[in-house]
C-alpha cells in the first residue's frame, strides 16, 4: 500500500467516528435492518435453509464466524467502521491524479454522501458493504482480470444479494463495454465479449451461497408487486424523486433521510456540486481507465427511477417472475452513480490544486458541510444498547431446551423503549437458537388511509397467519403443529397475548419479553432442504477466494493512474 493508500483509509476512519459517534460505545446498534446480537450461533438458518428469503445470507455466517473469535458488537463496530474506511480507500484509488488532495476529495464525497447516510439509517450495512468497494469492481471490471474481480467482489459478497445485484449491473455494463473507436459507435466488442464470460463466472461463484437456497426456495414464494409503490423512489429534497434520486438520495423510508437534509440552503449547493463533478467526469473520466461506468451510472439511474416514473411496468414483470422484485428498492442501483459522482469531484478539485491548493484543501470539508446530519450517528439515531436480562434468560431456556418459538406480536419490526424507541426488525430470530417462526410480511406506511403489506416469506409463518390473527385461542393449534415456545417482546401487549394462551407455562416473566412454553408440543414436520448443495456452494466461493488471494490484496488500493 502506497502512502495515499494509507492516508485515504485514514480519512475514511476519520469519517467513520464521525459519521458512527454514539454507535461505537459499548453495546449494540439496532436500526431497521441492522440486527446485531450476543453470542451468535450457527443454524439452518443462518445459510437461508428455513425461514425468510436467505437476504441475510451469508452476511450472518460471515458475522458469527467473526463473533466466534471477538465479542459481537465490537465486530459491528468493526465492519461499520469498516464501511468508511473502504469507500474512501477504494474511490481515492479510481481518481485518475498524482495529487492526493484530488484523490481524497473523490473518496470523502464517495463515503460522505446522502446514499451512505440513508441506508445506514435503514441499517443495510450489508448493502453498503459492497457499495463500498464497488470502485474496485468498477477497475477491476474494466481491465477483465477475474483475479481481481473476485477479490474485489469479497464485501460484496459477503453483503448478499443486494450487494451483489448492484455489483452484478456494474461488471455486465462494463463487461459489456468497449471503447469508442473514432466515427464509431459504442456497442459490444471483442474485448468485451472474451471477458464478459470471465466476468459473470466470478460473479456466480461468488453468489452462490445466496443463489443456491434462494433457488432451493424460491418457487414457494408469492409474487407481490403491491410492493413497488411501498418501496418506490421518493423526493427528500425539492427537485422531485428523479432530482432527488441524482444527488444520491430519494430512498423510500422518510424516516431514514438524516436530520436537516433536503433543505434548499444545502440542496442546492449539492446538486451544483454532483453537475460539477458529472461535467467533469464526462470530460476527463476515460483517464480513470473505467469504460462503460457512465453507461453503468445511466442504466442505474433508470432501474432506480422505474418504481416512480413507470410502476405499471415493474409491477407487471413482478407479476411475470416475482425475481423482478429485486428492482422494487431501485435506490440501491444509484450506487454506480455515486461513483461518477466521486471521480468527477476528484478531477474537479485536481483542476482546482493547480491553481489554488488552499481551496482544494477546503473541498474535502464540502460533502460534510453539506450532509451534517450525518455526524455523530446521524444526530444520535444510531447509538449502542444492551440487551435486557429478560431475553438473556429466554435464550438460556431455549438453549437448555430447544424447540421452535413463535414470536409475538405478529408484525416484524419493533420500536422497543430500551432500544430509544427506534424502530428494528425483531433480534428474537438471531438471538434465540433453533427454528424461530416470525411474521415476515413488511408493513409499510404510504401516507394514505391504509399501509402496505407485504406477502409473508416463511412457509411456516405463512401456514399460521391465519390462525394469528383470528383471534382464537393459540395453544392447541400451536401444540399440534409442533411449537413448543412463544415469546412477547412487545410489554404493551402482555395482557392480550396471555389471553390467547390458556394453558401455556410462563417460563420467564420480565418488564421487556415474556416466554411461554406450551406443554406436550409435538416434533415440527417441517420439509428440511437438502444441505448438500450449500454446502458445495460455500466450498466452491472459498476456493475461489484461495484462488483470487494469490493477487496480492494491497494491489486493490494501487492509483488506477499508475497502473499498466
Amino acid at each position: 500500500m502506497t502512502r495515499g493508500s494509507v492516508v485515504a483509509a485514514g480519512t475514511g476512519l476519520v469519517l467513520g467516528l464521525l459519521a458512527l459517534g454514539p454507535a461505537l460505545a459499548p453495546g449494540f446498534t439496532l436500526a431497521y435492518d441492522m440486527v446485531f446480537v450476543p453470542h451468535p450461533v450457527f443454524d439452518r438458518e443462518t445459510f437461508g435453509l428455513a425461514g425468510m428469503l436467505p437476504r441475510h445470507v451469508p452476511s450472518d455466517a460471515v458475522v458469527t464466524t467473526l463473533a466466534q473469535v471477538a465479542p459481537a458488537d465490537l465486530v459491528q463496530k468493526t465492519i461499520l467502521l469498516a464501511i468508511l474506511v473502504i469507500a474512501c480507500a477504494s474511490a481515492a484509488a479510481l481518481v485518475p491524479s498524482e495529487r492526493l488532495t484530488a484523490r481524497l476529495a473523490g473518496g470523502v464525497v464517495y463515503a460522505w454522501n446522502p446514499f451512505v447516510a440513508e441506508r445506514l439509517l435503514l441499517g443495510q450495512w450489508a448493502l453498503l458493504l459492497g457499495y463500498a468497494a464497488l470502485p474496485w469492481v468498477v477497475r477491476a471490471a474494466a481491465r477483465g482480470e477475474p483475479r481481481r474481480l473476485v477479490l474485489a467482489l469479497v464485501p460484496a459478497a459477503i453483503g448478499g444479494f443486494a450487494a451483489m445485484a448492484v455489483s452484478g449491473l456494474v461488471v455486465l455494463v462494463i463487461g459489456l463495454h468497449r471503447p469508442r473507436p473514432a466515427g464509431r459507435s459504442v456497442g459490444v466488442g471483442r474485448s468485451g465479449v472474451k471477458r464478459l464470460p470471465w466476468s459473470l463466472g466470478a460473479l456466480l461463484v461468488m453468489s452462490l451461497p445466496w443463489l443456491v437456497p434462494s433457488v432451493a426456495r424460491f418457487s414457494g414464494v408469492p409474487a407481490d408487486p403491491a410492493g413497488v409503490a411501498a418501496f418506490a423512489a421518493r423526493a427528500d429534497t425539492p427537485f422531485g424523486a428523479l432530482g432527488s434520486l441524482l444527488l444520491l438520495g430519494g430512498g423510500w423510508n422518510a424516516e431514514t433521510v438524516p436530520p436537516g437534509y433536503g433543505a434548499a440552503v444545502t440542496a442546492v449547493p449539492w446538486l451544483c456540486v454532483v453537475l460539477l463533478a458529472l461535467v467533469a467526469y464526462a470530460c476527463r473520466g476515460r483517464a480513470a481507465g473505467t469504460g462503460g461506468l457512465g453507461v453503468a451510472a445511466l442504466a442505474g439511474l433508470v432501474l432506480a427511477s422505474l418504481g416512480a416514473v413507470m410502476p405499471g411496468l415493474l409491477r407487471w414483470a413482478i407479476g411475470l417472475w416475482p425475481g423482478f422484485a429485486v428492482l422494487r428498492d431501485g435506490q440501491q442501483y444509484v450506487a454506480p452513480l455515486a461513483v461518477v459522482v466521486a471521480v468527477g469531484a476528484g478531477l474537479v478539485v485536481d483542476r482546482v490544486a493547480g491553481r489554488r491548493p488552499e481551496l482544494a484543501a477546503l473541498a474535502l470539508l464540502v460533502p460534510v458541510a453539506l450532509l451534517p446530519g450525518l455526524a455523530w450517528g446521524a444526530g444520535g439515531r444510531l447509538a449502542a444498547v444492551r440487551y435486557p436480562a429478560d431475553w438473556s434468560r429466554a435464550r438460556a431456556v431455549v438453549t437448555a431446551e430447544p424447540g421452535d418459538v413463535l414470536v409475538l406480536p405478529w408484525e416484524a419490526y419493533r420500536t422497543y423503549a430500551w432500544n430509544g424507541g427506534r424502530r428494528v426488525l425483531d433480534p428474537l430470530p438471531r438471538l434465540l437458537p433453533g427454528r424461530v417462526i416470525l411474521n415476515d410480511a413488511v408493513r409499510v406506511g404510504t401516507g394514505g388511509r391504509r399501509d402496505l403489506r407485504m406477502a409473508v416469506e416463511d412457509p411456516r409463518a405463512r401456514a399460521l397467519d391465519p390462525l394469528v390473527r383470528s383471534g382464537a385461542p393459540l395453544t392447541g393449534a400451536l401444540r399440534a403443529r409442533g411449537v413448543r415456545y412463544v415469546a412477547v417482546d412487545a410489554p404493551e401487549e402482555f395482557a392480550a397475548w396471555a389471553g390467547r394462551l390458556p394453558g401455556a407455562e410462563r417460563v420467564v416473566a420480565g418488564p421487556d419479553l415474556v416466554l411461554y412454553r406450551i406443554p406436550g408440543a409435538t416434533r415440527s414436520r417441517e420439509t428440511p432442504i437438502s444441505q448438500w448443495p450449500i454446502a458445495i456452494a460455500w466450498f466452491t466461493t472459498f476456493a475461489a477466494l484461495v484462488w483470487s488471494i494469490r493477487l496480492p490484496v494491497g494491489s486493490l488500493f494501487a492509483l488506477s493512474s499508475k497502473e499498466p
